[in-house]
């Protein structure tokens, strides 16, 4: 029977030059990719939707990025911004920094 790897040992091969790797980092940069796609469709044709479905839009964009309920001024902030017209960039890194 082989012991488990310590936490230094998983965290080694989760992390190479001060950036996570693996499935669960690839997941997290597919989340927030996904959200920026949802996000720029939104800016694109505010004018087209209610509030209410604005607002439905961006509470989507936002629940592939976090994995918690989003605060409702969140919410309504970035879809005024959008109204607005004010251009509203979700910055995704081609890799994560580690902690």
């Amino acid at each position: 029977m082989t012991a488990s790897p310590s936490w230094e040992t998983a965290r080694a091969r989760t992390e190479r030059n001060g950036f996570a790797e693996g499935p669960l980092a690839d997941a997290a940069l597919d989340r927030g990719a996904r959200a920026r796609r949802l996000l720029n469709e939104l800016q694109e044709r505010p004018e087209t939707m209610t509030d209410a479905e604005l607002r439905d839009g961006v509470s989507r964009a936002l629940r592939y990025f976090m994995q918690r309920q989003r605060h409702a001024d969140q919410v309504y902030g970035i879809a005024r911004q959008i109204r607005r017209g004010v251009g509203v960039e979700w910055l995704v890194a081609d890799r994560l920094v580690c902690a």
